[in-house]
């Protein structure tokens, strides 16, 4: 019986050089879209940050009206008179424990909207009491007037709470929200911040964050930043 040649169906596979061209292709493509995907990673997690801050700066403005600063060692014996049966660990040692009083002032319960992403934090596990704000749990650094809180009054424009920092609150770091800091202000605004090469946030005229002096933001005011408890 004779078999008709024109029926048969030949099947061939690719050859190395047609695989390598796919992986080349491919490999060309991944190269192109990684840093639009970590780009829109970066602006979701500042974006998420400057969420944060703002209810940071509801409960920090609620927190003023009562004890008339935002929060330092002089309104921390206030909270503790005031709140005798708070389990809540204070002190002043960090932007946590500085945080801390807000939660035993009865003004918030949620944890969550302390954190930023840094190099160190770690998203709160909403264990409050005297577990609220553990290390890790917090990223923004808590801008003071040396020792002493900020109030509600003077410039607009002061910055009451700060991040990302590296880890021992020296410098800014630059990587989490691509060269940008989240800053909210006094009057509860957020801005974003440009970070220079050494680590500083910029305001406009290419002044620093941290410049002080009667012709800056801060006027008489010692801007000082206590940084996050990072676990060290």
């Amino acid at each position: 019986m004779k078999t008709n040649s024109h029926n048969k169906q030949t099947t061939r596979g690719f050859t190395l050089v047609e695989l390598l061209v796919v992986i080349v292709i491919i490999a060309s493509l991944a190269g192109l879209s990684a840093p639009m995907v970590i780009r829109q990673v970066k602006k979701a997690d500042q974006t998420e940050a400057t969420s944060n801050a703002r209810q940071i700066g509801l409960a920090m403005f609620e927190f003023s009206n009562d004890y008339g600063t935002f929060p330092d060692a002089t309104t921390q014996g206030d909270v503790e008179t005031n709140n005798p049966d708070a389990d809540v660990t204070l002190g002043t040692d960090s932007s946590n424990a500085y945080f801390r009083q807000l939660f035993a002032a009865n003004i918030t319960e949620s944890e969550e909207m302390f954190y930023a992403k840094t190099g160190f934090t770690r998203k709160p596990d909403g264990v409050i009491g005297d577990k609220a704000l553990e290390a890790r749990e917090v990223g923004f650094g808590y801008m003071m007037d040396g020792t002493d809180g900020l109030t509600t009054g003077g410039n607009p424009a002061r910055v009451t709470v700060v991040a990302p920092l590296n880890e021992d609150a020296s410098k800014f770091n630059p990587d989490p929200f691509g060269k940008e800091a989240v800053v909210l202000r006094i009057d509860n605004s957020v801005a974003s911040l440009k970070i220079n090469d050494s680590g500083e946030a910029l305001l406009g005229g290419g002044k620093k964050l941290l410049d002080g002096g009667d012709t800056s933001i801060w006027g008489s005011i010692t801007p000082t930043i206590v940084g996050p408890e990072t676990g060290k």
